[in-house]
């Protein structure tokens, strides 16, 4: 059977304990989080765990091994799917462009979902009006009078007219 070594070296794993160790010391460092934070949110996540075994799964020599329920932990407090913890951080990728990239992905979601809410509300407020037909002007001026901005104000009253956000 051939060797699945090239001549003096290892192959090099695609998915390895190394590299969800690798991951959990960057993911950590992207949130600005200690060890000690990480550890408490790994065990609100189910698992329990302390400063150390992070400080060791990160740095030590050996490196302390992580189980399978810790790696999902890791999975659920990091928001990563548990392929991505066990893959290489992509190179070319320091922390502070990680860092920045997080935060643009958090704004896109928070986004996201503030934009539905609004839309949910624009058409509550949409068939509130079709079932109270005589409540529209009043609806308009409340608007008006909660934003404060005239212009604005017209935005949203023409979403409601719409019967919609998007």
């Amino acid at each position: 059977m051939a060797s699945e070594k090239p001549e003096g070296g290892e192959v090099p794993l695609l998915y390895s304990e190394g590299n969800v160790a690798g991951r959990v010391a960057l993911e950590r460092e992207v949130r600005g989080w200690s060890t000690t934070e990480l550890a408490e949110r790994v065990t609100r996540a189910g698992v329990k765990m302390n400063q150390t075994a992070v400080w060791r799964i990160e740095n030590g020599s050996p490196r302390r091994r992580i189980n399978l329920d810790e790696a999902l932990a890791f999975s659920r407090v990091f928001e990563l799917p548990l392929e991505e913890l066990m893959s290489p951080p992509l190179e070319g990728l320091d922390v502070d462009s990680r860092r920045l990239v997080q935060e643009a992905v958090e704004a896109f979601y928070e986004t996201r979902d503030a934009r539905d809410r609004l839309h949910r509300a624009v058409v509550a407020v949409a068939g509130h009006i079709k079932a109270h037909p005589d409540s529209s002007r009043a609806i308009h001026e409340q608007c008006l009078r909660l934003m404060g901005d005239e212009r604005d104000a017209r935005v949203l009253s023409g979403d409601i007219e719409d019967g919609g956000h998007y």
